[in-house]
């Protein structure tokens, strides 16, 4: 698992660890069934508090995304909420959108922005490969 927090971003760290663990079950990257870190490991390697790793998992819980054995730890569901995925898709071309829109207000053309694109992808490691570890990221 791969979670990085902004820590001086608007948005609450539980809502950038939620969001990122629900894309991460909905996109596969945490296959059905797979064993998540206990909520004091996660605690431990993002360096927040455990009761806000328990509230997300707790919320996960509700919303179907994880399963919680007693005695065994937490796991990804054996069927995440798919339905889901579609307002995720939508959600990300919308900011793509938005950013790509910012991005002409800035006099960008469309090869600028496609070059920019492309070198985000590659920043992304999108090859599958994890980035480096670093403050406030893990890879597990």
């Amino acid at each position: 698992m791969f979670i990085r927090i902004e820590k001086g971003s608007s948005v609450p760290i539980s809502r950038q660890i939620a969001s990122q663990v629900r894309a991460q079950c909905l996109a596969g990257t945490l296959p059905a069934g797979a064993r998540v870190p206990s909520v004091r490991e996660l605690a431990e390697m993002l360096t927040v508090n455990p009761n806000t790793i328990l509230r997300v998992y707790e919320k996960l819980t509700s919303e179907g995304y994880l399963e919680r054995r007693h005695g065994s730890g937490t796991f990804v569901a054996l069927k995440p909420p798919l339905s889901q995925l579609n307002g995720q898709r939508d959600k990300f071309e919308e900011e793509l959108g938005q950013l790509i829109r910012h991005g002409r207000m800035l006099g960008l053309e469309a090869a600028e922005l496609r070059a920019a694109f492309e070198q985000a992808l590659d920043n992304a490691n999108i090859s599958g490969s994890h980035p480096q570890e670093s403050q406030g990221e893990t890879s597990t």
